[in-house]
């Protein structure tokens, strides 16, 4: 009942009338600017905020996109204190909204850096509502001090920190203060029925960010991109202990997989199966002829495909093992270029893993014999080999739109599985049952 109480006095407090915000807000706007609020206001140091590139280059490695990754911030995503820091963001954002919330800016709205525009002032109330802006800085053409207040705003929201106001930023910009409170609101439900067993290590994917976190000592160590799992066929969220690393693994392919696209595949093209290097198997491993197989796709496959090691394999060249009920887990891609897109939502469910050589390390470190360089050497001899951890690590999928790193800079990403709603509707339905419970003498005592 505490949470769906706090719920309740957020969104009464974000839905205030005669204060709510729209594109004729700019008053309203502008008269919070004095009285920004004081734990969502903080954003990373400009060093952190520069070292966001517009886009990774295309010679770029998969070293430099995790260093640069690593380089916005040492603050995990998730700790032991991220439910309470949610709260307090949620409440300081419910401050905004009682005050008037933030200006919305007009949609063909353009800044030129080093020019004045009919906009700029607006802009930077905006910015400055929100505390990515100071307070002595609010009137002025598009400037550098300006362009940097873009740049931290456009890091907290997962954009390329270019300090230029592109469409998706101006879009960010003119999301309500409102949905931004529904956002942490989620966040803290999803949290609020999880239990994670925090350690000295753990591994944290935050999957509409598209990042991968390894933790240790409470302090971001690693930072790596992801590609997760497709608005269609979305990446679960779960706990669960990373056991081992696979080096050169064969992929059995999913038997949902095999049904709708290997299978099609083969309608089309006999000769598949063996240009990709699979093999057809049945219960007992035994290999069959392909061309005795129904690729109708019309019944669950009773055989088994299962793809070689290699160059070709859709694991790549490292598996991470993680056992639960999903069947899903971390691993490498022989599409390493994919972790150039900005859009990295691409999976059939599981976790793809940019610079994973450098994950695999990390998680066999307590094994000095299994460094880098050995890694390396044992995937150049194309044997698959097991490492079992001597101590299971513990891995989190969370799907966090809205959350508050140590540092009290407030994060937000796109709902990409169109999630929140969902879950707050069905917390709101859940919360109106308890109150009517409550009030009927043969239910009060669910209420308790």
């Amino acid at each position: 009942m505490q949470r769906m109480t706090f719920v309740a006095i957020a969104t009464m407090l974000a839905a205030a009338p005669a204060l709510g915000q729209g594109p004729g807000s700019g008053a309203a706007g502008a008269g919070t600017a004095a009285h920004p609020a004081k734990l969502a206001i903080a954003a990373p140091p400009a060093a952190a905020v520069h070292a966001a590139p517009a886009k990774p280059a295309a010679g770029s490695t998969p070293e430099s996109r995790s260093a640069a990754a690593l380089a916005l911030s040492h603050e995990p995503t998730y700790d032991e204190g991220s439910a309470q820091r949610i709260r307090d963001a949620a409440l300081s954002y419910s401050d905004i909204a009682v005050r008037g919330g933030w200006p919305a800016l007009p949609a063909d709205a353009k800044f030129t850096l080093g020019a004045a525009g009919p906009h700029d002032d607006l802009l930077r109330q905006r910015l400055l509502v929100s505390g990515d802006h100071p307070a002595d800085k609010s009137s002025g053409p598009y400037d550098d001090a300006l362009a940097e207040s873009v740049r931290r705003f456009q890091a907290r929201h997962g954009l390329a920190a270019t300090g230029t106001v592109t469409p998706r930023t101006l879009a960010a910009l003119n999301v309500p203060v409102q949905k931004r409170i529904k956002q942490l609101e989620a966040s803290l439900e999803r949290l609020a029925n999880m239990s994670f067993p925090f350690g000295q290590h753990y591994v944290v994917v935050n999957l509409p960010a598209t990042f991968a976190e390894a933790i240790e000592n409470d302090k971001v160590v690693r930072r790596y991109r992801v590609i997760v799992g497709k608005t269609e066929k979305p990446s679960p969220t779960l706990t669960a202990e990373i056991t081992s690393v696979n080096l050169n693994p064969t992929w059995t392919v999913p038997s949902s997989i095999a049904k709708a696209e290997i299978s099609a595949h083969m309608r089309k093209d006999p000769g598949y199966l063996s240009r990709m290097h699979m093999d057809v198997l049945d219960a007992h491993d035994a290999p069959i002829d392909p061309h005795a197989v129904d690729w109708s796709g019309t019944r669950t496959p009773n055989f088994t495909v299962r793809q070689q090691s290699g160059a070709w394999n859709a694991l790549g060249a490292v598996k991470i093992d993680m056992p639960n009920p999903y069947s899903v887990y971390m691993h490498d891609t022989n599409q390493r270029n994919l972790f150039n897109d900005d859009y990295r939502f691409d999976s059939h469910g599981c976790s793809r893993v940019d610079n994973v050589r450098d994950l695999a390390a990390w998680l066999l470190k307590d094994q000095p014999q299994w460094n880098r360089a050995a890694i390396d050497a044992a995937i150049a001899t194309g044997q698959r080999q097991d490492i079992h951890l001597p101590k299971k690590i513990p891995v989190a999928w969370i799907y966090l739109t809205g959350w508050m790193t140590k540092d009290q800079t407030v994060h937000f990403r796109n709902d990409i599985y169109d999630q929140d709603t969902q879950l707050l509707e069905a917390t709101a339905e859940e919360a109106a049952f308890f109150h009517q419970a409550a009030n009927h003498p043969l239910t009060a005592h669910l209420a308790q």
